[in-house]
């Protein structure tokens, strides 16, 4: 009833040719999947090579604007554009100056500083025509001029801070070499706000200065403004660190950095950036050289070798020595330095009477230089109420005597060799201002309100240069005397006509109550003629195209 099939011969046949299509489907599909990703790791490297030379485009662009106001302290004439090739890549980059303007920095460390900026767009395009790929890259570049005098603390050369008693740094604090930070045990020093160092950041002393490392706190406020510690275990972190670089972020929040967070060297927009001092070197060098940095190019008054000149108009100068010298407004004294152990002989201003005298420069800039035989400089006296804005710039080093600015207080600096404040206690008799006992020479409590860029020696040798804390110098007994200060401390260069050491011999520190004055934050108070550091920030960059058909070499911003 029931008939077997018996011929399934072709079974067989068929599974084998169905098993042989479906892994030559797959074998195609496998073979056209690795060829979609040949091509499209060809793309991504077409792309990854046309993106390197457009980025390379935005790096010359940056290198040639930054080297133009390096060499010629002027932005260029002529903006930077071109159309190249690297490697058989064509690359095109033009830069559109935008206005320059006023404004708070909000990138990096220099965030919340008031600058003069010109900003810069920047464009690059890239093209490979062998694989029609091409990549446009945009960028905004920022030249950033920042009063100096925004800083609490700004050193071009290495900084070191041990104070004995507790010390406040309120402000920011930069240096353009290392920092050295540490405390006596007991005193602590603390500090508000960013530091930051182009070279690095350590805990302790700095070597050579014959003395130990102390093992007083220093703390630092993270951007919670909380103080946080250096200390580690039993140790502290610092540059010597492995992990410097992670804890240092996680700790302070980027409040703390130095050249491992590619902190930047901030300088002065000389004729000769190595050479801070020809800022208050005089204009005339001698032989028919000048000295385009010299401040002195910008007074309206000025004392030079002994004669006072008041500038009329112009070019026009008058001699007023002897108006000056008979009214009392300004002498010759002598008096005992017994820091540089030698008579130094100084102009000595009577601030008051000067204001008083008509002759004080409308612009507020004064300088003075003296080269004549012996050791000069400037003495700055009666000087409560300055009467008007002023800043007082000296190739030699200049004195001060009693409390200045503290009547109807001005915007005030010095810029000078050397500094050394004298309380109204000072007496010139050299009975006393030679004398190895110190004790002769007490002072009083004494208040200065100025802001200052001065100089100071190297630590080296066996020898300390006094720090941060005896960067002012001092040739009294202030024991038990407050020395009160608001400005901005500015340390620039190598003093050059002083040569004394510091020590502890020849005075004792006042207590330091030491600020910085928070009006400089406002830029309508900074002191006449104020200084600028030069800043280059990139703070905006973007990749606006990627394409694979071939554009324009000549990009339209």
């Amino acid at each position: 009833m029931y008939k077997v099939l018996r011929n399934n011969k072709g079974i067989a046949l068929f599974i084998a040719l169905m098993l042989t299509l479906m892994l030559s489907i797959i074998g195609l599909g496998i073979i056209k999947s690795s060829n979609d990703e040949v091509s499209i790791a060809g793309n991504e490297l077409n792309e990854m090579k046309c993106f390197y030379v457009a980025e390379a485009g935005l790096d010359k662009v940056t290198s040639l604007i930054q080297s133009q106001y390096d060499t010629n302290e002027l932005p260029p004439t002529i903006a930077p554009a071109e159309t190249t090739s690297i490697d058989g890549i064509a690359l095109g980059y033009s830069t559109v100056p935008q206005a320059s303007s006023q404004k708070t920095l909000t990138k990096g460390s220099l965030a919340g500083l008031k600058a003069f900026v010109r900003p810069y767009k920047i464009q690059s395009t890239a093209l490979d025509s062998a694989h029609n790929t091409t990549v446009v890259l945009e960028e905004w570049f920022e030249v950033a001029s920042v009063p100096i005098f925004q800083f609490a603390v700004f050193y071009d050369n290495d900084l070191e801070i041990a104070p004995g008693a507790h010390m406040d740094v309120i402000g920011r604090v930069h240096c353009n070499g290392n920092l050295y930070l540490q405390s006596e045990p007991g005193a602590g020093l603390d500090f508000s706000s960013y530091i930051t160092a182009y070279g690095d950041i350590y805990h302790g002393r700095k070597p050579g200065s014959g003395l130990t490392a102390a093992t007083g706190d220093v703390d630092i406020k993270d951007l919670n403004g909380t103080y946080q510690s250096m200390r580690q275990g039993t140790g502290w972190l610092d540059a010597a660190d492995g992990y410097w670089y992670d804890s240092a972020a996680a700790r302070w929040g980027g409040r703390v950095q130095d050249h491992s967070f590619g902190q930047e060297r901030l300088t002065l927009p000389l004729d000769d950036p190595s050479d801070p001092h020809t800022l208050i070197d005089r204009y005339d060098l001698g032989g028919g050289n000048h000295n385009p940095s010299s401040m002195e190019q910008d007074a309206r008054f000025k004392i030079i070798d002994g004669v006072a000149l008041y500038n009329v108009s112009g070019t026009t100068w008058t001699d007023v020595t002897s108006t000056l010298t008979t009214s009392g407004a300004l002498k010759e004294t002598t008096f005992w330095d017994k820091r540089e152990d030698k008579n130094v002989t100084v102009y000595d201003i009577d601030a008051a009477k000067f204001s008083a005298s008509g002759y004080f420069p409308p612009n507020g800039i004064i300088y003075t230089a003296d080269n004549r035989t012996g050791f000069r400089g400037t003495r700055l006296y009666n000087a409560t109420d300055v009467g008007f804005p002023m800043t007082l710039a000296s190739e030699n080093p200049v004195y001060t005597k009693g409390s200045i600015n503290t009547v109807d207080k001005q915007p005030m600096a010095i810029i000078c060799d050397a500094i050394t404040v004298l309380s109204g206690n000072w007496s010139d008799d050299p009975a006393k201002a030679a004398n190895a006992d110190k004790t002769v020479r007490p002072a009083t409590s004494t208040t200065i309100n100025f802001s200052y860029i001065t100089g100071n020696k190297n630590t080296g040798g066996g020898t300390y240069n006094g720090g941060l804390e005896n960067l002012p110098r001092f040739l009294e007994n202030w024991s038990g005397k407050t020395l009160t200060y608001r400005g901005s401390i500015v340390n620039m260069w190598l003093s050059e006509e002083t040569s004394g050491i510091w020590s502890g011999t020849y005075y004792t520190p006042p207590t330091r109550d030491w600020q910085f004055d928070t009006a400089l934050d406002d830029i309508n108070n900074l002191p006449p003629g104020t200084p600028t550091v030069r800043a280059f920030i990139r703070w905006g960059w973007k990749q606006t195209n990627v394409g694979y058909t071939v554009a324009t070499m000549n990009p339209s911003l």
